[in-house]
């Protein structure tokens, strides 16, 4: 789906429930280069379609949850505690479909001349679900908490430039230590969960002040939740209740839909993606985005921390092979940095790094290792078909003759024992709005989520100054020295994007494709209905 559909769904869905009026929804259209007689109409029919409907329970069977998870959104890892902790939770602000600030927890915001220092309004009359207001010093409070290393959040790249914070009255003003047109859009990061007193007290105590209050939480089985009655935006949490179950078998996951046990599933097996789109009563939705399924080397461990050994690995790799055989073509190639034409500023000159298997064995007998099996971990939950893709890995590195032999762990405890832990494993990003967050949240040098180990001083210092940069040719050859550094010098091993593909019922109603991530970027449960 192109682009300008995306946003054309989303302006229709946002129509039909009432937040665009007439005139901004032609005025957008037409920008899209429809013709106001097509807009006019359009609009029309989104105001007279359906109207939402309230009641009932909708359920979603989701790959990727663990009996570690927690409540805690600084540490959520992969898809059942985001997709959760998006329905109890808000953030201060959140990302649409079409690439728009959506102002949640706050409603206005303000920058200095240099977008050194922001100021933020808090929405008044919000409360957490324990009944207290939202106040601008819990704002402040969970912001501290994530630049604390020790909370180890998944945020603390994006929030570590702020040098100062304030709470006075019903305003938020950030201090950062350059300047960054970006801010909001980097705080729409669905860790920064805005939690009464910061979550000091306790992380895992699962209030907020999102569309839902938690009933249930059973780590790695399920979730149950009632609708908030003082949620403030009533164009959203339909349902009266939720519920979320951890399926990560793919056959299981479908069957479920199938059955009609659950009304929406996330990550549909590729395999199976044409047999379900003519599965009577379900609907296939797939949107591209900035996901990427990744091999990831920690480049301070040896072997990885030979970074011709590194390079012969990323030779290694049949990257078509993989969007053939694993994704089904349901994705594009990667290029061994985590940027796609998805991003504003990308750069599509660098030339694609293609198997070689000649250079990855040349590049190995460099590296000087000494023969011994190079261990690459994963699980059948790191990624749709990461077993597979593993095992086409090994294969056309062993072609090469580099001795690459796959281990496989057990899904449960993926993401805490083996993510982040091994130097060596399959793994996957959501990917981010922009560069500058993706690039903050797991390649700057003190990012706790820099998953390849990438220390680089260069490279943080053109991150920080690309951040300030206004003028977006500079911007963008800034950002392309990041991804040369990462490509050429770093632990990743990028072979295939991902899209995002859903299976969701025909009794599910408000469905909109979203790029920014799976499930309606977290939110399909509060933003659907049951028609």
């Amino acid at each position: 789906m192109t682009d300008a559909r995306q946003r054309l769904d989303h302006m229709i869905s946002e129509a039909r429930r009432g937040r665009m009026n007439r005139r901004e929804f032609i005025g957008r259209s037409t920008a899209l280069g429809l013709s106001a007689g097509t807009a006019a109409a359009l609009f029309g029919h989104a105001a007279l379609a359906q109207e939402p409907k309230k009641g009932g329970t909708l359920r979603a069977g989701i790959s990727g949850g663990e009996s570690t998870n927690s409540l805690d959104p600084g540490l959520a890892l992969s898809p059942v505690p985001y997709v959760a902790n998006s329905q109890w939770g808000e953030t201060m602000v959140s990302m649409t479909p079409d690439g728009q600030v959506d102002m949640r927890l706050v409603d206005d915001i303000s920058a200095s001349a240099d977008s050194k220092v922001w100021t933020f309004r808090v929405r008044q009359g919000v409360t957490f679900s324990n009944g207290a207001p939202v106040t601008a010093e819990d704002i402040v409070a969970t912001f501290k908490r994530h630049t604390d290393e020790a909370a180890q959040s998944g945020a603390l790249g994006v929030v570590k430039g702020i040098t100062e914070m304030k709470a006075e009255g019903d305003k938020v003003e950030l201090t950062l230590d350059s300047g960054s047109a970006d801010l909001p859009v980097l705080l729409t990061d669905y860790h920064l969960v805005i939690q009464p007193g910061g979550g000091f007290d306790n992380p895992n105590a699962g209030i907020g002040a999102g569309p839902y209050i938690l009933d249930t939480f059973e780590p790695g089985v399920r979730y149950t939740m009632k609708r908030n009655p003082n949620y403030f935006d009533s164009s959203i949490a339909h349902a009266d209740e939720i519920e979320i179950l951890a399926i990560n078998d793919n056959t299981a996951r479908t069957a479920a839909l199938q059955a009609g046990q659950v009304h929406m599933i996330n990550r549909v097996d590729p395999k199976i993606f044409e047999l379900l789109q003519g599965a009577p009563g379900i609907q296939v939705r797939r949107v591209p985005g900035r996901g990427h399924y990744i091999f990831i080397m920690h480049c301070d461990k040896a072997p990885f921390d030979n970074n011709d050994l590194r390079m012969a690995l990323k030779y290694g790799v049949n990257r078509q092979e993989m969007v053939d055989k694993i994704l089904g073509g349901l994705g594009s190639l990667g290029n061994d940095f985590p940027i796609n034409a998805a991003y504003p500023l990308f750069d599509d000159s660098f030339p694609q790094r293609e198997y070689d298997a000649a250079k990855a064995k040349e590049y190995y007998e460099k590296s000087g290792h000494d023969g011994s099996p190079i261990i690459l971990r994963t699980a059948p939950g790191a990624f749709p078909g990461a077993v597979d893709a593993a095992n086409l890995f090994a294969a056309s590195a062993n072609a090469a003759g580099i001795p690459l032999q796959v281990q496989l762990e057990p899904d449960d405890g993926y993401w805490s024992n083996v993510w982040n832990v091994e130097p060596f494993c399959a793994s996957y990003w959501g990917g981010r709005p922009v560069q500058d967050q993706m690039y903050s949240t797991a390649y700057l040098s003190t990012a706790e989520w820099n998953d390849t180990r990438f220390k680089n001083a260069k490279f943080d210092e053109v991150l920080i100054a690309a951040r300030a940069e206004l003028d977006q040719t500079k911007r963008k050859a800034q950002y392309s020295e990041m991804a040369a550094m990462v490509r050429d010098e770093g632990g990743l091993i990028l072979p295939m994007f991902n899209d995002y593909v859903a299976g969701v019922s025909d009794k599910v109603g408000g469905w909109f494709d979203d790029p920014n991530g799976e499930m309606m970027s977290g939110r399909a449960l509060s933003q659907c209905w049951l028609v």
